[in-house]
């Protein structure tokens, strides 16, 4: 026994027999002391008594399917585990993915050495954009240029590395032949930043998209691409390469992008990105996305996609932040969905072609995809109605002439 403990030991006897005697000395005055008062708390069977009866229950209005929904929601719906991290709430969770299109596709990634999006950024909608459907536009985003990024934004799981390894000459071909074998709808085409290339990448991209549309002349292709630290020709050579979407995501509002993006990366470069990218090519799609629960204000949001359609950018996705893993920066706030449709009526009043906003949205989600290949197939129409248009009234001048 340590000396710590022998002295505790010592110490408690006597502290024990002093209270035993004081209490004998004063147990004929205790007596005369009043009672306590007793215990008020009410018993179960008091509170049934008191509660409503099973007729209030039978007589009571029938709930509405908002107020039905409401009563499924805790009201604190921030709740926090032992350890002070803040539950997923209910409407994050998704199921685990499964179908004979995502094995498919998983396995043919594997057997052409692909990197996607979804997987190394850990995506919740990966059964469902792989999965499609019957009715439903099945998307895949392949991420070129390797799994390891020359950023480390603080939201971001993707691997880093100051100097990855160099460019594979086949992959714009392999990438190209793999799509071209899935019968996919619609493919996003991102990568992860290469600021140790001259051009940032602009090139692969650029080759990659041309040999798909070569392959697949039908395949609609939205690029998801990196600032090429400001580089507009660069962005100019991405946008001139036959893609139908050209995306690049703001991330998060103006005053927070210094603590949740790489140091290198800035909101006023990303908004000229979109904006040169449209002013290239007029007839693209311009497409960013944003995410909600970093600590951002309303005002912050607002202003932020005023900015963007200044920027005349066309679609916009908000999605709630998802903390990868305990090393990234963490969630301030988990943003309900009543939030979010919300900022996509916002979205829709501010004259945006199309808002997708809600929790599991991200910049590649499914949702928007189909209602975007419309628009696309519209636009290509009305350009060739257009143009027969045009060259009509040119043969009648000439025959005049």
């Amino acid at each position: 026994m340590s000396l710590i403990r022998f002295q505790q030991v010592i110490t408690k006897q006597p502290i024990a027999a002093s209270y035993n005697i004081i209490s004998r000395s004063f147990a004929n005055e205790a007596k005369n002391q009043p009672e306590p008062p007793k215990n008020n708390k009410k018993s179960f069977s008091d509170k049934l008594k008191e509660g409503p009866s099973f007729g209030d229950f039978v007589g009571g209005k029938t709930l509405s399917v908002e107020e039905a929904l409401e009563l499924k929601t805790p009201k604190n719906k921030q709740l926090v585990n032992r350890k002070g991290h803040t539950r997923l709430p209910e409407w994050l969770k998704t199921e685990i993915p499964k179908g004979d299109n995502y094995t498919r596709i998983k396995k043919n990634l594997r057997d052409l050495k692909l990197h996607t999006v979804c997987e190394e950024a850990r995506c919740p909608n990966i059964g469902d954009c792989w999965g499609g459907g019957e009715h439903e536009t099945a998307t895949a985003t392949i991420m070129l240029m390797g799994d390891e990024c020359t950023r480390g934004c603080r939201f971001c799981s993707v691997k880093t590395n100051k100097n990855p390894k160099p460019l594979d000459p086949n992959e714009p071909e392999n990438t190209a032949e793999a799509i071209s074998r899935w019968g996919l709808d619609y493919v996003v085409l991102t990568s992860v930043d290469r600021d140790d290339l001259p051009d940032g990448g602009a090139n692969h991209f650029s080759s990659t998209i041309k040999k798909l549309k070569a392959k697949s002349p039908q395949m609609l292709v939205e690029c998801l691409t990196g600032d090429f630290q400001g580089d507009l020709k660069q962005v100019e050579l991405v946008a001139q390469s036959g893609l139908d979407v050209y995306a690049h995501n703001m991330e998060t509002v103006e005053a927070l992008t210094p603590y949740v993006r790489d140091r290198k990366a800035k909101y006023r470069q990303s908004l000229s990105v979109l904006k040169h990218a449209k002013q290239t090519v007029p007839t693209l799609l311009t497409k960013t996305s944003i995410m909600l629960g970093c600590g951002e204000t309303d005002e912050e949001v607002y202003q932020t996609l005023k900015d963007l359609r200044e920027a005349e950018v066309d679609w916009v996705t908000l999605g709630q932040y998802m903390r990868p893993t305990k090393k990234h920066m963490k969630v301030s706030d988990y943003v309900t969905p009543e939030k979010f449709a919300y900022w996509e009526k916002v979205g829709q009043e501010l004259g945006f072609t199309y808002t997708a906003s809600g929790p599991l949205v991200r910049s590649s989600y499914k949702a928007g995809e189909m209602f975007v290949a419309n628009i696309l197939k519209q636009r290509k129409k009305q350009f060739e109605e257009f143009a027969q248009l045009q060259a009509k009234k040119s043969g009648e001048v000439n025959a005049q002439l």
